[in-house]
């Protein structure tokens, strides 16, 4: 998760979840699979083993495995394409050989009988090409002891394994670095420099054209179209009023395999196993004023320290103080400073962060970082009936069985409550970023 400050001059939070790029996309279910048995806890569980399609904002599909076996799909989660260290992969040490399993197998490899031949497996089919497949990445993703039911399925799941080397992880479809930046009005606000892979991205300029602000390079400028390294500004008018104005790149492109799919409520963690031509977009936020304090404030999840980093930079002339998790911090002018927010495993968060002139920023997600049985010390997947696949809102459809199995259970109204809850980091408290009225550049 990444945010970018709502600026000065708005009183109104910004609610949707902070999304640091790319795709973004709409969970359809498990659509390619055969059976898999599980030996845990001295029993053996059967359950199915497979590809999961997801369908993109925008336009585009994607098709990803599990690598959180414990933990329950939501019909129709929305996921967010995530960097590695934002899931339970920042801590795998085997999870650039999960990404080498998506490259050299089924749908990467969509000739069959040569993946037989090379994997030495005898006939496979889509289904049992994707079963062996999901085996092999659940043993590297959840440490768990897991075959797979058909015998050529399960040599190719035995093959993927012993053969996976580690790759790095790949880079974002598309992203904006930083998501929020700050500065005094008549200067140029920057630079955001754009990731990604694709050949080109639109720029949309802010929607507020009365305000006079565009969207330029570092001579000033209007830009339209950028490519990756780009460094856009945004080019605030002298005699505009303080204020705040976003920009926008959106492109069409495939998502590199390997990338993450975290679920914005709790859900499955996904990895992307194939993308057609997708769109992808990114967005960053500029704030600005004529003088006194000018904070940026930008979020996301960190893993290692079991939080939520927020980042608030300030541009102004004056120093400015934040009170955050109890503890107040100062920033200088000129000056940045990351805090990170306790948040624990699992833990919906919700919290609002107001500073000088009225402005607010609402973040809010949930932290998943560890596959369930990591968490928990090992629990059993969540499986249900085949007629009864969880929902996020915690009820129940039919004509979905497939994924049904794949997560759904008694404990899904609970997951679901957490989520829709959004309970609140600090048993309810209220981050606040204010301006101490004294305070002055030379304090």
């Amino acid at each position: 998760m990444a945010g970018a400050l709502v600026g000065a001059g708005s009183a109104v939070a910004d609610e949707t979840p902070q999304h640091q790029g790319g795709a973004a996309a709409v969970l359809d279910g498990l659509k390619t699979f055969d059976r898999a048995v599980l030996h845990a806890d001295g029993r053996n569980q059967e359950l199915p083993a497979g590809l999961f399609e997801m369908t993109v904002d925008g336009g585009g599909k994607l098709k990803t495995y599990c690598i959180d076996i414990h933990n329950p799909t939501q019909d129709q989660a929305k996921y967010l394409e995530t960097p590695w260290n934002q899931t339970s992969l920042g801590s795998n040490k085997n999870a650039g050989k999960i990404r080498w399993i998506l490259e050299h197998s089924y749908p990467q490899v969509d000739d069959l009988a040569a993946l037989a031949k090379e994997a030495g497996t005898g006939p496979l089919t889509e289904k049992t090409a994707a079963a062996g497949t999901q085996v092999a990445i659940w043993r590297y993703s959840d440490n768990v002891d897991i075959e797979a039911s058909d015998s050529q399925a399960e040599k190719l799941a035995d093959w993927l394994e012993h053969s996976a080397v580690d790759q790095a992880e790949p880079k974002a479809s598309l992203a904006l670095d930083p998501a929020a930046v700050s500065g005094k009005s008549g200067e140029r606000l920057g630079p955001v420099t754009v990731r990604t892979n694709a050949g080109q991205v639109s720029v949309t300029p802010p929607a507020d054209a009365a305000s006079g602000v565009k969207v330029t390079d570092k001579a000033g400028k209007p830009v339209t179209a950028a490519a990756n390294g780009a460094e856009l500004y945004f080019d605030v008018p002298a005699g505009a009023a303080d204020g705040t104005a976003s920009l926008t790149v959106q492109a069409t492109t495939s998502v590199p395999v390997g990338r993450a799919f975290a679920g914005v409520t709790k859900s499955q963690t996904m990895i992307l196993a194939g993308s057609s031509e997708t769109t992808v977009s990114a967005t960053a936020t500029g704030t600005w004023a004529k003088k006194g304090a000018i904070p940026a404030v930008s979020a996301k999840k960190n893993c290692a320290k079991g939080g939520v980093d927020v980042t608030a930079s300030n541009e102004g002339d004056e120093a400015f103080t934040f009170e955050l998790a109890g503890v107040k911090h100062t920033i200088e002018a000129g000056k940045s400073e990351t805090v990170t927010v306790p948040v624990a495993e699992d833990q919906a968060y919700d919290f609002t962060i107001t500073g000088p002139g009225g402005f607010t920023k609402t973040f809010k997600g949930v932290l998943d970082c560890k596959t369930s049985g990591s968490a928990t010390g090992g629990t059993e997947p969540q499986t249900g009936g085949d007629k009864t696949p969880a929902t996020s809102g915690g009820s129940s459809t039919g004509g979905s069985g497939d994924l049904a199995e794949t997560g759904g259970s008694s404990a899904t109204p609970v997951i679901a409550g957490v989520a829709i809850a959004l309970v609140v980091v600090g048993g309810g408290a209220v981050f606040l970023l204010r301006k101490r009225k004294t305070q002055t550049s030379a304090q």
